[in-house]
């Protein structure tokens, strides 16, 4: 648990400070005392009497008094005795910026258990080893650049790796953002990304703590701490934004070999990431352009006015914000004639509303208030505006600031001239906004956080679910592959519909099967698990004979037994898969069938079990959720039973965890009703 010695401590002895501010120790040392920390500052290192005009102890019983927090930047071999000494002294708290522990190998996680557990002996607090330090309003405990200056309004921000915070601090800076702590939890020997946001949760104090939260992750060691403490933190009002690096096989080895963690799987990232109600970033410019928008006012609606003197950067944002799902409404009638009354010849009010190179800054200020005062299906504005090359704009800048203040919307400014208006940017950004220096990133930005869902719900679905005949079939079903029978007799104690269906060993009873279900009708295999590869699925049979026929030629593939007869469904083919991940849980995806997941990778997933809120959320962000809803006069899909059976199937994985994988491939489904055609489920007990 993080303790206030950690936070905020009364004395700090750095172990292994330098004179030299190219080294680790010397460097962080310098941080701290330029930072106007106001404890008593202690520094170990025996062949020094002062270090940076601080005394300097040849070693722990030569402290003065017993430090609140010690900070090692020492190799790694003395950290445990150094770290045992000062823990029977009274230390609590450390910082252990060395390296050399278990990213390197066995002997340096030796080491690191070692030092743990001397820490977890006396109930001590512990960040790192392999770390960059901490940054708090009390000391500036990092031994990197830039150290920002801290704002209680700013970014919480806790990282797995230092270099990455570092670079993320690089590319916020600039923009105008802040911070209000910075953690890099290196190794997480003892607390990690998920330690650290229990901290958030548990410490957030409404109107004081920082409502905005970042996460560099690289490894999820308990995704239900996360889910919890995010899911609570944002219920609070906080907003948070994270990036899950090592997504990819490649990407799993980098990280392997940066941090000695293995990357969990991408689809189980993002369902966590969403049931948390956390907005998902791949890149540091994405995630500081993101934190941007959190410190503006939120976007109630997703109607935007785009007001610029540049066509063409006013062009690229509408394409970006379109492709999100957030819209650029035309302007009309009396909104459209009332603008162009107040702007030059030749210019637009359509939306984006260009009020050309010449347009004045008090031009400018009109069709913003115009904008916020006139228009109510304009829920907020963008503005771009840059340097014409023509004359300074420190006028229209002052007048975006102004703007800003007075509207009721909230206006998103794009000043792109960061070099030939450097003084005028810096003159806005004095006034204590943030820039957005490129529009396309803006946009992607405010449509990944108009994509992602509020945090769900705890509640579990079991309305018409039979769990008890659920437990009753999977106890009783043998390892592997489930059959048929038994696959239809969990999904029907799910409340989950299919298809009329039944196993024949002979031709009589297949017969029989056909003349209840009527013509026309499938006929598929039992046995080979890839029945397209042998020939074992033959769809819109109409007759006996054509039935027989095939019936007699299925028989003879290797390892069939019996067939398997169904009635023929008309419609759009869906799918629902499912797959046991270890720690997560049932990651669920769902999209439509065919190319559309095969060939496009068009999917969305969540994590068992889900709600109806997250089911419909994964639904509505397919790409294809036009085929969906119905699109030019095409028949649509029920969606509201796709959604309720996404749920059944969650609240049964939920209680059947034996099952590891699953594929309901196809469901056939039309604007009446949807039934399950093709299923597949291999359990493990």
């Amino acid at each position: 648990m993080i303790n206030e010695s950690l936070l905020k401590p009364k004395s700090i002895v750095v172990v292994g400070a330098s004179e030299d501010i190219t080294k680790p120790g010397g460097k962080l040392l310098k941080n701290i005392l330029e930072g106007g920390y106001q404890g008593n500052l202690y520094v170990i290192n025996p062949r020094h009497d002062t270090v940076q005009g601080i005394a300097s102890y040849k070693s722990v019983a030569d402290l003065p008094q017993i430090p609140d927090l010690a900070i090692l930047a020492i190799p790694a071999q003395l950290c445990v005795s150094v770290t045992e000494e000062l823990t029977q002294k009274g230390t609590r708290a450390f910082i252990v910026i060395s390296a050399g522990f278990s990213e390197d190998g066995p002997e340096g996680k030796k080491l690191e258990e070692a030092l743990t557990k001397a820490i977890n002996k006396v109930d001590g607090t512990l960040i790192g080893p392999n770390c960059i330090g901490v940054l708090t309003p009390t000391y500036s405990g990092i031994f990197t650049s830039p150290v920002p200056r801290l704002d209680p309004k700013g970014c919480d921000f806790v990282s797995g790796s230092g270099s990455t915070a570092v670079f993320i601090l690089e590319s916020a800076l600039p923009k105008g953002l802040t911070f209000a702590s910075l953690i890099s939890v290196g190794n997480s020997a003892q607390l990690g990304i998920e330690e650290v946001l229990e901290h958030w949760d548990h410490t957030y104090v409404p109107g004081r703590s920082s409502d905005i939260k970042l996460i560099y992750v690289e490894h999820i060691q308990n995704p239900d701490k996360l889910l919890k403490h995010a899911s609570s933190l944002v219920r609070k009002g906080c907003r948070i934004a994270a990036i899950k690096s090592g997504i990819t096989e490649a990407g799993k080895r980098a990280t392997a070999s940066h941090t000695g963690a293995m990357a969990s799987a991408d689809s189980a990232v993002e369902a966590l990431f969403r049931k948390a109600g956390i907005v998902r970033c791949f890149g540091r410019e994405e995630l500081t352009t993101v934190a941007s928008v959190f410190n503006y006012p939120r976007l109630e609606g997703k109607n935007l006015a785009i007001i610029t003197h540049a066509g063409g950067a006013g062009v690229m944002l509408t394409d970006a914000l379109s492709q999100g799902g957030l819209a650029i409404p035309p302007i009309e009638g009396k909104d459209r004639d009332h603008l162009l009354s107040l702007l030059n010849p030749g210019a637009s009010a359509s939306n984006p509303i260009d009020i050309l190179a010449t347009g004045t800054a008090e031009q400018l200020g009109q069709v913003i208030e115009y904008c916020d005062q006139k228009m109510d299906n304009i829920h907020g504005m963008i503005v771009i505006f840059g340097s014409t090359g023509l004359s300074r704009v420190f006028d229209a800048y002052q007048t975006i600031h102004e703007k800003m203040k007075q509207c009721r919307k909230p206006v998103f400014p794009i000043l792109p001239s960061i070099s030939s208006a450097r003084e005028e940017v810096e003159f806005f950004l004095s006034h204590g906004h943030i820039n957005f220096p490129d529009e396309v990133m803006l946009g992607r930005a405010l449509t990944t956080i108009h994509q992602t869902p509020l945090p769900a719900d705890e509640e579990i679905f079991k309305e018409g679910i039979d769990l008890e005949e659920i437990r009753t079939i999977i106890k009783a079903a043998p390892e592997g592959f489930l059959d048929p029978g038994t696959i239809n007799d969990l999904l029907q104690a799910a409340g989950i519909p299919v298809v009329q269906e039944g196993v024949a060993t002979s031709r009589k009873e297949l017969l029989a099967l056909a003349r209840q279900f009527e013509y026309p009708v499938a006929l598929k295999v039992v046995g080979p698990v890839h029945k397209s590869d042998v020939g074992g699925v033959i769809l819109n049979i109409k007759s006996d004979e054509h039935l027989i026929a095939e019936y007699k030629r299925m028989r003879k593939i290797k390892g069939v037994k019996s067939v398997l007869i169904q009635k023929m469904q008309t419609g759009t083919e869906l799918f629902i898969g499912a797959k046991y991940e270890p720690t997560f849980g049932h990651v669920i995806l769902c999209g439509l069938g065919g190319i559309f997941v095969e060939a496009l990778g068009d999917h969305s997933s969540g994590l068992a079990p889900l709600t109806f809120n997250e089911a419909r959320s994964m639904v509505r962000s397919l790409k294809s959720y036009p085929i969906i809803r119905g699109i030019r006069g095409q028949e649509g899909i029920n969606e509201d039973q796709f959604v309720e059976i996404i749920v059944r199937l969650s609240t049964l994985l939920r209680f059947a965890t034996e099952i590891k994988e699953m594929d309901l491939n196809p469901l056939i489904g039309n604007s009446n009703e949807i039934r399950v055609v093709d299923a597949r489920m291999r359990i493990e007990k």
